[in-house]
């Protein structure tokens, strides 16, 4: 069935969907496996053709970036602008963000020219994130999905304790540790003493989360402080979250550990990771890493390991961490491009299904949110390209590195997730349980991993 041009997205017709859950595949030398010369842009398209025919440009496109052959890039770009459109249905707006991704890599070629065009473009503020962060959570509730479900390990991994310390690593959304206070007031015990120290780089975003859990406490009669940390995660100290002897510990990370991964290009040292062990003495010698993680080979020691093993030596009860499903952490530019093409189709097709072309909230999603990661993920390199998503396989090898071992999520929280998801009024958004951990998919694509671990070996 061909959609038409005005309606929105069907999850069932969508050629979005059909694309965003097919593998693409690149020929042994690189480019794209597709026909070298498109012979339909001369004709008006319909949607499906157009979707196809962008498809077609972008891998042959990105092909080209890779390999050096900016002529052939521009090329395909000047088609690529032809066709896609940041308000047009799904196929074009991804295209779009594409685009504008690989012509920014493109212009790299040229420092002077890419400064002078880039630097007056230097992004979203953190207001403009912030707001694109919370109407992805309303359009596209996955990581509400996520969020109870790592309430629910917290309540559970803290049954009868009386003095509660969570540590949130990204320090965001207070939706979350809202819900938390009224799990806790409800418990048959009385509410714990409940310490949250929250991680975020902008103070004003703690601030308002403060403000926001403190009022709530107070009205519920829950015993709460407050520990605001100001920091990046790869700069962060340990320390700095005052972890006291006598307090139960939780920690949870929502789509922050792949940040680590990024100084895994970086082998200056600069960080104070990289010289020497983890704190359980697990983490390995730097001595013996030879490759990094880009290369395929499960690393030794790195940022993101070092950190880890510094988790596990505070002993946590829980740790729940939440990625994104992908593998977006490759050297080579073709093969993360083809992968990110795959995953972020996914997203832009579940947005089109979630909101009108004409919707602010979905504009924003889509350029302040989805299109920095994509730009992000294509047009940096080094130290710069800190969306280095990995799929749960890498992060358990990481997990049980440091020495962690994996706490299956609760039946009961999968029951609410699924629940949840069936209460959104949408076919697409399902939950798969996998070995203990939660998939929270669109259609049959997971797009985030939702895992718990424990940081004792219990006998």
């Amino acid at each position: 069935m061909v959609q038409d041009e005005g309606s929105s997205s069907s999850v069932t017709s969508s050629p979005l969907h059909n694309f965003s859950t097919m593998p693409l595949h690149t020929s042994p030398g690189g480019a794209a496996a597709a026909s070298p010369t498109p012979p339909w842009l001369a004709r008006e398209l319909r949607s499906d053709e157009r979707g196809l025919c962008l498809i077609h440009l972008l891998l042959n496109c990105a092909a080209a970036a890779g390999a050096g052959r900016l002529d052939a890039a521009n090329a395909a770009l000047e088609h690529i602008a032809s066709l896609a459109s940041p308000d047009g249905d799904a196929m074009q707006r991804v295209a779009a963000a594409f685009a504008e991704a690989l012509a920014r890599r493109a212009l790299r070629a040229w420092p002077g020219l890419c400064r002078a065009l880039l630097l007056p473009r230097a992004g979203p503020t953190p207001a403009e994130l912030a707001a694109a962060r919370r109407h992805f959570l309303d359009l596209c509730p996955f990581l509400r999905l996520a969020g109870a479900a790592a309430n629910q390990s917290v309540l559970e991994a803290m049954e009868s304790e009386k003095i509660v310390h969570v540590v949130d690593l990204g320090g965001a959304d207070a939706t979350q540790w809202l819900e938390l206070l009224h799990l806790l007031a409800a418990r048959p015990e009385g509410p714990p003493h409940l310490r949250l120290t929250a991680v975020h780089e902008h103070r004003d975003v703690l601030t308002q989360t403060a403000m926001a859990l403190t009022k709530e406490a107070e009205r519920l009669d829950v015993p709460f402080q407050f520990n605001p940390v100001v920091s990046r995660l790869e700069a962060l100290d340990v320390e700095s979250l005052r972890v006291k002897t006598g307090e139960a510990l939780a920690v949870t990370s929502s789509l922050q550990l792949h940040c680590l991964l990024a100084s895994d290009d970086d082998t200056s040292g600069k960080d104070g990771y990289h010289h020497h062990q983890s704190s359980n003495g697990k983490g390995g010698d730097t001595n013996k890493r030879q490759r990094s993680p880009e290369s395929g080979v499960s690393p030794t020691t790195s940022r993101a390991d070092a950190f880890l093993g510094a988790l596990w030596g505070l002993s946590p009860k829980v740790v729940v961490v939440t990625e994104q499903e992908a593998s977006h952490n490759a050297a080579p530019l073709t093969e993360r491009f083809v992968e990110a093409l795959n995953y972020y189709a996914a997203l832009f097709d579940c947005l089109e299904s979630a909101a009108p072309r004409g919707s602010v909230e979905r504009a924003r999603v889509e350029r302040w949110l989805l299109g920095e990661e994509v730009k992000n993920i294509v047009a940096c390199d080094g130290a710069d390209r800190r969306e280095r998503h990995e799929r749960l396989d890498r992060w358990t090898a990481r997990m049980e590195g440091a020495g962690f071992a994996r706490v299956p999520l609760s039946y009961y929280a999968l029951l609410q997730a699924r629940r949840a998801a069936q209460g959104l009024g949408c076919d697409g958004f399902k939950v798969r349980e996998e070995k203990g951990a939660f998939f929270l998919c669109w259609q049959d694509r997971a797009i985030f991993s939702v895992s718990a671990w424990r940081g004792r070996r219990f006998d």
